[in-house]
């Protein structure tokens, strides 16, 4: 492997890397105290604490991301969940320590990205690579504020893995959701570089710095930019982010699946709900109107199996709003074909 010299990659593109910093008012951070854990705490005087910790503008740092500038007019890529709370505000840090007020302009409602905005003109820009055509080995750069704490943090490493799936949360008291077509690399990253780019040796940005796995050295995960594309190109056109809803629930079947439940195949996705709350099959939407029922098992998408290795939401992804999938589906001992006219998901 070719020796990669990082340092004009790093000196070129440093200037578009920024923090987020959220903060809340005092008032929310107050009200978000457990009631219960205060007798815990009998020497101690939490709201003085939180005084302490008040600006001028009675906002509290409660927590911070990283992010990189892709528009010279001021649009931003990060996670969604360095954003995800509706009750914070968040400031943007740019490398010449010059502060903007963030507005969010779309958040992706499967994948972990985010787009914002800041007022700022011609500033400086990082360019986007092609995530479809990295390779394993090939070397790359994580850039971030590493626990909230240190800027413009660099690592290197190598994409050590793709196609990955791990199972993560998108804030605090949020349901674990599937993040699929991941890249894997050894590159350092921690807490707070979250929403940093992950760039290869030509500085273009092929990823997004999403998970890392704690308890685990030199494992982390990052969104491939196609995503972040996708998404940048449907605020352009439409002003949001366009994504297909079929509208179901499903798990995965496996041999263990089969033989636990005694089903008929090995393959596919059983539609079944969670809860009352989370039924198998969205009320009014494509996968009702197609006439789908809970314990179906989707075994075809456009005439190629769902397995593990491919989903339902895999088959989504390649997609857009007002397309048509057909499925074929068991039912009982019965299989037969269903056309959904995919819908926008809200």
């Amino acid at each position: 492997m070719a020796q990669v010299s990082w340092e004009k990659v790093i000196q070129k593109n440093m200037p578009s890397m920024v923090s987020i910093v959220i903060s809340k008012s005092l008032e929310n951070v107050e009200k978000e105290i457990p009631r219960e854990l205060l007798p815990l705490f009998p020497f101690l005087n939490p709201k003085k604490q939180l005084e302490q910790m008040t600006d001028a503008h009675g906002m509290i740092k409660v927590g911070s991301g990283s992010g990189f500038i892709v528009s010279s007019k001021g649009i931003i890529l990060t996670n969604k969940h360095v954003v995800a709370d509706a009750k914070s505000d968040y400031t943007v840090v740019t490398n010449d320590n010059k502060k903007y007020k963030a507005t969010i302009l779309a958040r992706d409602p499967i994948e972990d990205v985010a787009i914002l905005k800041i007022t700022g003109r011609s500033l400086p820009v990082i360019g986007l690579g092609d995530s479809d055509a990295i390779a394993l080995g090939q070397p790359v750069l994580a850039i971030g504020t590493a626990l909230g704490l240190f800027k413009n943090t660099v690592s290197s490493g190598i994409i050590s893995g793709l196609s990955r799936s791990i199972a993560a949360a998108a804030a605090p008291n949020t349901p674990m959701q599937e993040l699929r077509g991941l890249i894997q690399t050894d590159a350092a990253v921690n807490p707070g570089n979250s929403g940093g780019p992950l760039i290869n040796a030509k500085g273009q940005v092929i990823g997004i710095n999403t998970a890392i796995v704690f308890g685990a050295q030199n494992l982390s995960f990052a969104i491939p930019i196609n995503a972040a594309k996708r998404d940048l190109s449907d605020l352009n056109k439409f002003g949001r982010i366009k994504r297909p809803l079929l509208g179901l629930r499903y798990v995965m079947v496996d041999e263990n699946l089969q033989a636990k439940m005694k089903l008929p195949v090995d393959y596919g996705a059983l539609v079944l709900g969670h809860s009352a709350k989370e039924p198998a099959i969205i009320p009014g939407s494509p996968a009702a109107k197609a006439g789908l029922k809970e314990k179906d098992i989707v075994l075809e998408c456009n005439g190629e199996k769902v397995t593990k290795e491919k989903t339902i939401q895999d088959f989504l992804e390649e997609k857009g709003v007002g397309d048509y999938i057909l499925l074929k589906v068991r039912r009982g001992s019965r299989e037969f074909e269903k056309k959904a006219l995919l819908a926008e998901r809200k």
